[in-house]
């Protein structure tokens, strides 16, 4: 089938191109007036060219004559031009020449479609031909509608990226992390980057939780890159530092808790009544969002603790996935301070008979006292036996 149109357009071009000589010749010119046959004196070089810009074919030759010069985009099997004139429909194809010696066929605003070999041919009896090959190199392109767009994941189930890029040549496409983290494939790998169209994440963590970048490159500026954000949904999880705090009367207290949770939290303080705590001269409550922006750092500071203050506090989180709390009790240090002192009054007392007996370190205690004291009531008793038991033998 393709032999037979191509027999069909080089038979039509063959009997356009005797017309068109005939009419030259009947013109009253002898018809062997040229007593050379036209030649190429030049190759045509092949281009490689980006889409969107302007190119220009030379086809060089001498002793034309009343000879034609014509312009083929061989794999399209379509004439482009002949002689002076423009054959195609394509507003994008131009012709012109220097004297008749060198023939430039011109494509504009090249596109993908205009690559292939593209013949030069003089209509001599034997056809003389020679080709110039088109190359379009086209910069890289991802198709948003075949490639992912910002997912959110159930913590511990797999999810796979997808980017599908287009370009000449084929681009090739990589996977990095935006905050340049390591990408976790699965428990035993992790890479700086991934190379393909896919990117297999297998039980998903809220580690894995941030942005993607797809990067598609084929070596033809400029390279692309698209976003893509991946959020990994999970309950509230909680925990305290400090969950026995005390103060003193009439001074301030700062408690605190830390919170993980995606989507972002619902956070709040209650009393042990269940009752909420608002923003007053009394409390001040914070939420500081940490890095990454799923961490909570919870604080309520108490003003001026009076007795009714002290008892339990709850911070408490939740999202859509669940809820959670935890619990602080305040307590006046006030207590805390005198059981100092009364530590701080046995040490002393046992320094004190340190210094004067010689026999305890500095940091003896009272039950070390008691069982050193234990041993000097021992001490006489067996000296006793000893020299009882001499005296008898």
């Amino acid at each position: 089938m393709i032999g037979q149109v191509y027999v069909i357009f080089f038979g039509l071009f063959g009997l356009f191109f005797i017309k068109v000589r005939a009419a030259t010749s009947s013109g009253g010119s002898p018809a062997n007036v040229v007593s050379e046959e036209p030649e190429f004196t030049d190759t045509i070089e092949n281009i490689t060219v980006a889409a969107g810009r302007n190119v220009k074919f030379a086809c060089s030759v001498k002793n034309l004559g009343s000879y034609k010069v014509a312009w083929m985009h061989f794999e399209q099997s379509a004439i482009l031009t002949v002689h002076n004139h423009v054959i195609t429909r394509n507003p994008r194809i131009n012709v012109s020449h220097d004297k008749h010696r060198t023939w430039f066929l011109h494509i504009n605003n090249v596109q993908e479609e205009d690559r292939g070999r593209y013949m030069c041919q003089i209509n001599t009896v034997t056809a003389k031909t020679q080709f110039g090959y088109l190359h379009v190199v086209v910069p890289p392109n991802i198709d948003d509608s075949l490639s992912s767009s910002d997912v959110i994941v159930r913590e511990g189930a797999n999810e796979t990226l997808v980017c599908k890029a287009t370009g000449s040549p084929e681009p090739t496409v990589k996977w990095k992390r935006d905050d340049n983290i390591k990408i976790t494939i699965n428990k035993t790998m992790q890479v700086p980057d991934w190379d393909g169209e896919k990117l297999e994440l297998t039980k998903i963590s809220r580690l894995d939780m941030g942005a993607y970048l797809c990067i598609a490159s084929n070596g033809v500026p400029p390279t692309v890159s698209k976003r893509i954000k991946v959020s990994v949904d999970f309950p509230p999880m909680l925990w305290i530092p400090h969950q026995l705090v005390g103060a003193p009367l009439a001074y301030s207290v700062t408690l605190e808790c830390f919170t993980e949770a995606y989507p972002n939290s619902l956070n709040y303080w209650t009393r042990e009544d269940g009752q909420m705590i608002h923003e007053s001269k009394k409390y001040h409550a914070e939420n500081i969002i940490g890095n990454p922006s799923y961490k909570i750092h919870m604080r309520l500071t108490i003003n001026n603790i009076q007795n009714n203050d002290y008892g339990t506090y709850k911070c408490v989180a939740k999202n859509p996935r669940g809820e959670t709390d935890g619990t602080i009790r305040l307590y006046n240090a006030k207590y805390q301070s005198n059981l100092d002192d009364v530590g701080k009054s046995e040490q002393k007392s046992i320094t004190d008979t340190d210094s004067k007996g010689g026999i305890f370190s500095e940091t003896a205690s009272a039950s070390t006292f008691k069982s050193k004291s234990t041993d000097l009531w021992i001490l006489p008793v067996l000296i006793f036996q000893v020299i009882t038991y001499i005296l008898l033998r």
